[in-house]
């Protein structure tokens, strides 16, 4: 006799569905677990015996043999554990034969017969729905189960007795209820930072299209306060990005107590983070920061103290919004669509563009242009916003606080995206949220530049050198600044804006 269990691999984001098959026969006793698991999965013969001893459950002392169909599907994790042991008990008849048929299973299981908490119970709860079974997960992993669909029965068991005794009928088990994020502590505000004007317009222009900034002054100007506020005036999460970033982070095992929350992610690696780190990788390619950062912000401070090579690996993503992950025997592809907001100080002392400063080793712009010459033309052409940020004087810090913060900021941007999602969408573009998504054939469509800025582009285009990325970049930029106003169609103004952020990148990779 052979009992199925259903249990899923994961691939990316997607959950592929496994058949886990336990027969019971005659023969030497040996437990055996086949179908190309990875270590993980090998050592769940150890933990299943513990646990239905610790469950008072004698393994029987027959040959059982445990393969994970199909066969020629890597199976990485220790989710397989709970499936492997719900299988067995069937097979010995500790539980009814058919109880587990509309079941998909998975859960890890420590040594006292526990079930305890995996990741990816999110996308496995979405698998199972759409196969029309139930789920079976860890108690601990049940709120985030819940958010599948209220149609789907789950079950959250803490222990494998407790799951054994509500299939008998002498327990019953109440579906677990979907768990949101507590509001965190207020965020920090851009009333907070004194001065630097243009700097918080750049940053309103880059959340309001969801460009990419790079913010470049002398160190304590400000530039990392002014990064870590831009997640107040960003608007929340729609309803697909919220279960798109959810799906990432459960994947991830990043979903604590699985609980969502609809704001937008913002992730601030360190500067020594590898590129597996930061792109994703390693020997089960879990998601990077750059995919955790999908739908919200990647900060990278100190840009050119990263590695070239981390740098670079980023020129893809931001132009695809996903990013692919090849193995010799497998190739998972995550999305990446985040926003890019760097910091970095014009040269290694930070203090070269200052008034009245002249560095001993070389002239002030030859020591600029070779430190920031670590940053490759490519990537720099991908960033829409390039903002000098000076420092901030002492007559600046002891002005009373702003009368604008991010609240006032927060309700323009969130007006402007919502001109934009109704723009794209009336082009059957229901999938673009923001203008920097935008593809390069939609935008000289909606921009509608009128004849003096078409004008100014194109004189503009020959005097920065403008590649035709960069040529769309600014259209797009220029979209924005329009949106902000409330302007139908670009004008001049709103494009020499749009100009202003730009730099010659040919210039200054000539002068290093």
């Amino acid at each position: 006799m052979v009992v199925r269990v259903a249990t899923v691999a994961f691939e990316g984001i997607d959950a592929r569905p496994v058949d886990v098959q336990v027969q019971i026969a005659n023969g030497n006793v040996i437990f055996t677990v086949v179908g190309l698991g990875d270590k993980a999965v090998a050592e769940s013969r150890e933990r299943v015996r513990a646990a239905l001893n610790a469950s008072g459950l004698a393994m029987p002392a027959k040959r059982i043999t445990v393969n994970l169909a199909p066969a020629d599907l890597p199976k990485e994790g220790s989710h397989y554990d709970l499936p492997i042991a719900l299988g067995i008990m069937a097979a010995i008849g500790a539980i009814p034969a058919d109880a587990l048929a509309n079941y998909t299973v998975l859960g890890e299981l420590a040594l006292d017969g526990t079930v305890t908490a995996v990741a990816g119970v999110l996308p496995a709860a979405i698998a199972a729905n759409a196969r029309g079974h139930g789920l079976i997960c860890p108690h601990a992993s049940g709120p985030e189960a819940a958010w599948a669909g209220q149609d789907i029965d789950v079950l959250a068991p803490v222990s494998l007795i407790q799951l054994a005794n509500h299939f008998k009928g002498t327990q019953v088990m109440a579906r677990p209820k979907p768990a949101a994020q507590a509001q965190a502590s207020p965020q920090s505000d851009l009333r907070d930072i004194k001065g630097q004007e243009s700097a918080k317009r750049a940053l309103e222009i880059a959340a309001a299209g969801g460009h990419n900034l790079l913010f470049n002054g002398p160190p304590g100007a400000g530039k990392s306060m002014l990064a870590a506020r831009l997640p107040s005036i960003l608007p929340r999460l729609a309803p697909r990005e919220l279960l798109e970033v959810s799906l990432i982070h459960s994947i991830a095992g990043d979903l604590a107590g699985g609980a969502l929350t609809d704001q937008r992610p913002f992730r601030a690696p360190h500067h020594s983070a590898s590129m597996a780190a930061l792109v994703g990788g390693g020997t089960r390619a879990r998601p990077g920061e750059i995919s955790l950062a999908h739908h919200g912000v990647l900060f990278l401070d100190e840009l050119p103290e990263f590695q070239p090579q981390v740098l670079d690996s980023l020129r893809q993503p931001l132009e695809t919004g996903e990013v692919a992950i090849a193995r010799a025997n497998h190739r998972i592809v995550y999305p990446a669509r985040f926003q890019l907001v760097a910091a970095m100080n014009p040269c290694r002392c930070g203090h070269a563009s200052e008034p009245g400063f002249t560095c001993n080793r070389q002239p002030n712009e030859r020591c600029i242009a070779q430190y920031q010459a670590r940053l490759s033309g490519p990537l720099l052409d991908r960033i829409d916003l390039h903002v000098e940020v000076p420092a901030v004087t002492a007559a600046d810090l002891m002005l009373p606080p702003p009368a604008e913060g991010s609240q006032e900021v927060a309700r323009r941007v969130a007006a402007a995206r919502e001109m934009q999602i109704a723009r794209y969408s009336k082009l059957g573009l229901a999938g673009i949220m923001s203008n920097a998504a935008a593809p390069a054939n939609i935008v000289e469509i909606v921009a509608k530049p009128d004849s003096p800025a078409l004008a100014l582009i194109k004189d503009a285009s020959e005097r920065l050198h403008l590649s035709a990325r960069g040529f769309h970049r600014v259209l797009k930029l220029a979209r924005t600044i329009a949106d902000l106003d409330g302007a139908a169609k670009v004008g001049s103004l709103h494009l020499a804006e749009a100009l202003t952020y730009r730099i010659d990148t040919a210039r200054q990779l000539r002068a290093a």
